[in-house]
């Protein structure tokens, strides 16, 4: 029964009841009197019964949550439709707070730099990154980027973006201890919110390796230009007659013959340096015994040491291991001793020993040429670097022996590194990991064991 019916029945049944009691039937008017009297109990309880739910659904509007679908809602401005809408936008600015923060939290973990400036250029936000960028200490929030940065091309480019709808890209040098390259996309936010965003990438070792490959391009050329220069030099000199020639002939033979080899050997480095760059060549993690190697790679370079009448030492206790690929270290080995019979004057000494440091091997090589400047120890594991460009083509070298040693060793999980002064010759370091001391390597079979220092011309 609906409350309205009640209130309108228990007045009716107390008014009629007083009649009765003025008209002298008590019993009737007593009678009436309690149905009244129940009808508006009954009619009371449902009301306060409702206001309960009310006040119910209105404290679960409040903590967000649902609202009993059973409570009355009545028409007009009630105020359970309005509790129900207070808990719908309670839940959607939970949900718009939690993609904020997810929001938040993703720029922060770019690694890119990001800022948001106002309509007039000011930034009224950024993420971590960009402070790391940028090295500045300063607060960045409520700057304009030239007072940020310095940069007027960055300052043109946010207000095009802030007033024209105009995107643009441009590249920054930030100098500090480690200076960057900047590459900046600045675009606009658009026309309902205004402003501008910018978002910086790091593009320094982008950069770099362009400027390798360029100047890696640019030396193989050259390295390749000088003996095909001779080579073509001398075969149209022989083709225009002087083959008949009984002396001069041999020697412009013996001449091309020497640049076809020297060409060949630049082509058989920069396919082994290729390989080991891109990782197509697959080096073992193996003891190896370094006596061995050592007597295999001295082997291939005895014969210019013998012309060059260079001596060289060889001071290796046996039982000496490290771990890595036989092959690679006798070229390690190879390239090192052979550098150093080039560079030491004729009738030279070169020094080759091994020792056990900690959990490492350190194999020197050491000669007695004119050394090396400290400016150049940084740079002479590049490709093509070269001291001394002149003495070095004289002699033959191609300016990848070193550039193959740093790749192999580096591959190997070791270090090379070189110590050197103009008049005191060059000593060249190479540290490579041990095998595992629970696992040692076993002897090889049937080998000879080496004298602690012998010496081989």
């Amino acid at each position: 029964m609906n409350r309205l019916v009640l209130w309108v029945w228990g007045t009716f049944i107390g008014l009629s009841s007083v009649t009765l009691l003025l008209t002298n039937s008590v019993s009737l008017s007593v009678g009436l009197a309690a149905m009244a009297a129940g009808c508006v109990w009954l009619s009371t309880v449902r009301v306060t019964d409702q206001w309960r739910r009310r006040a119910d659904a209105f404290s679960a509007a409040a903590r967000g949550l649902m609202v009993d679908p059973g409570v009355y809602l009545g028409s007009g401005e009630d105020p359970i439709s309005l509790a129900r809408e207070m808990q719908t936008a309670a839940i959607v600015n939970r949900d718009n707070a939690r993609k904020l923060a997810v929001l938040r939290a993703v720029i922060d973990g770019m690694a890119e730099g990001v800022w948001i400036t106002s309509e007039d250029g000011t930034v009224v936000e950024h993420n971590n990154a960009l402070k790391e960028f940028l090295y500045t200490g300063q607060e960045i929030v409520g700057h304009r980027p030239r007072d940020i940065v310095g940069n007027a091309e960055l300052q043109t480019a946010v207000e095009k973006a802030c007033r024209e709808g105009h995107s643009s890209r441009l590249e920054l040098n930030v100098d500090g201890v480690r200076p960057y390259v900047l590459s900046v996309h600045v675009s606009p936010l658009g026309r309902e919110l205004g402003g501008s965003s910018a978002v910086f990438f790091d593009v320094t070792e982008l950069r770099r390796l362009e400027k390798v490959r360029k100047d890696f391009v640019a030396n193989v050329s050259h390295e390749l230009r000088t003996p095909i220069t001779a080579i073509r030099g001398y075969a149209e000199t022989l083709q225009s007659g002087a083959i008949k020639d009984p002396l001069a002939a041999p020697k412009m033979v013996d001449i091309i013959h020497r640049q076809s080899e020297r060409l060949s050997e630049l082509v058989e480095d920069l396919l082994e340096l290729s390989r080991l760059e891109s990782r197509q060549i697959q080096l073992a993690e193996k003891p190896v015994d370094l006596n061995e190697a050592t007597q295999r790679a001295l082997e291939a370079v005895r014969p210019k040491a013998r012309v060059r009448g260079t001596s060289i030492h060889v001071h290796l206790a046996p039982g000496i291991f490290a771990l890595g690929d036989q092959r690679a270290i006798e070229q390690i080995v190879l390239n090192l001793v052979d550098n150093a019979v080039k560079y030491s004057p004729p009738n030279g000494h070169v020094d080759l020993s091994a020792s056990v440091r900690d959990s490492h091997v350190e194999l020197r090589v050491k000669d007695d040429g004119p050394g090396i400047e400290a400016r150049h120890l940084s740079r002479i594991f590049e490709r093509f670097y070269r001291v001394d460009k002149g003495r070095s083509r004289e002699m033959g070298g191609t300016g990848l022996g070193l550039s193959i040693v740093k790749h192999l060793v580096t591959t190997m999980k070791g270090d090379v590194r070189c110590e050197s002064a103009p008049g005191q010759g060059s000593t060249f370091f190479v540290e490579l990991p041990m095998p595992d001391p629970e696992h040692p390597a076993p002897p090889a079979p049937g080998a000879p064991e080496i004298d602690a220092a012998r010496s081989t011309t």
